[in-house]
């Protein structure tokens, strides 16, 4: 009897054992330790400074290694916002500032000209976690438009103002106002001309006129941003001079909440370049948002279907820089090149100007 009351209890001792060890397993397996600590750690930046016909063999050394530290130095600063915890919303307001600011590109200082000579501006900025969003267009004094738009979300009832009303506004914001002589640069004149001499000569067939490659590109040169914050809040900004030679205060795709910019703590952030009649036709930038939500599709799948299928179908042409909430990113364009720079959490930089670059 006593044999068998001494292997009764090993058994049951062995048993014990081994259920524990199954138990302590399915709690490992039940208490992912790392993922917390990874999400408080994932934020990134991407930024864009247009799309259009940029070959490698029009651009000179010294200039393409101009727009390569330009790209650099912009992202730079929203990165560090964002590394020492700032919010999305100022890593994109900062990082545009540095982009409008320089003569390089169509957005602030280096602005391109209207029909009449002038320059007028459009921006807009959109926070993913409230969905609130700002947007100004056609503003001739407002040094740099995207700190506009800030406003028009955070201390207005509105999303967009135009024009006279929009300036009224930034007066009242003490938003920082310049000459209209501010944004003079040569090379924007000169391209003004280049477009009105080639429009005039072949004015027997405007259609033609429009699809020529200077033509088109007149359109590109917007500058944008999207961001993801270590709080997991998205961001996005787009800020532009617009058209070469637009005319009748034509409003472009840029300061349009879904087609120039648009941002979602359920997707992703976007912000566009490119031809924006045919982004807002699309609704490009909400279109991947959507297709995120609704069919499933990853952000690279996205953005492909958005820009190299449904985009190019309609005949527009341009890209797109996104980044979601896991901080996934991608820069999407159908066109021969376009500015663009993205940097992660761990600090990797990557730049690119032409579409054979990774």
């Amino acid at each position: 009897m006593n044999r068998v009351l001494i292997a009764l209890s090993f058994v049951f001792f062995i048993a014990c054992k081994q259920q524990h060890k199954e138990t302590t397993k399915i709690a490992k397996v039940d208490t992912p330790k790392t993922i917390v600590t990874d999400a408080q750690d994932t934020f990134g930046i991407v930024i864009h400074g247009g799309a259009g016909t940029i070959l490698k063999k029009n651009m000179t050394p010294e200039k393409e290694a101009e727009f390569r530290a330009k790209l650099t130095e912009a992202i730079r600063v929203g990165h560090t916002i964002l590394k020492n915890g700032g919010t999305s919303l100022e890593a994109v307001e900062k990082t545009i500032n540095i982009l409008e600011d320089s003569p390089l590109f169509n957005s602030g200082k280096g602005a391109v000209f209207t029909n009449e000579g002038v320059n007028e501006l459009d921006a807009s900025i959109m926070d993913g976690n409230t969905l609130n969003a700002g947007a100004v267009a056609g503003v001739k004094t407002v040094k740099n438009p995207i700190n506009l738009a800030k406003e028009v979300m955070l201390n207005s009832p509105h999303v967009l103002l135009s024009g006279k009303g929009a300036e009224a506004f930034a007066k009242e914001q003490n938003i920082e106002l310049v000459d209209p002589s501010y944004f003079y640069t040569e090379h924007r004149m000169k391209a003004l001309k280049q477009v009105k001499e080639k429009l005039k000569s072949k004015e027997a067939n405007k259609t033609t006129a429009f699809y020529d490659p200077l033509i088109k590109d007149s359109k590109f040169g917007t500058v944008g941003c999207v961001a993801l914050d270590k709080n997991g809040n998205l961001a996005a900004g787009t800020s532009t001079g617009g058209m070469t030679n637009k005319k009748w205060n034509r409003i472009g795709d840029s300061p349009i909440i879904g087609a120039g910019t648009y941002a979602n703590n359920a997707t992703c952030a976007v912000s566009s370049t490119g031809w924006g009649e045919y982004f807002i036709r699309g609704m490009v930038a909400y279109d991947v948002s959507a297709m995120i939500e609704y069919k499933g599709l990853s952000l690279q799948e996205a953005t492909h279907e958005v820009i190299q299928k449904k985009l190019t179908k309609l005949g527009g042409t341009g890209g797109i820089i996104a980044i979601d909430n896991k901080g996934n990113v991608s820069m999407e364009f159908n066109t021969a090149g376009m500015y663009r720079a993205t940097m992660n959490a761990e600090g990797e930089l990557i730049v690119g100007i032409y579409n054979e670059e990774e």
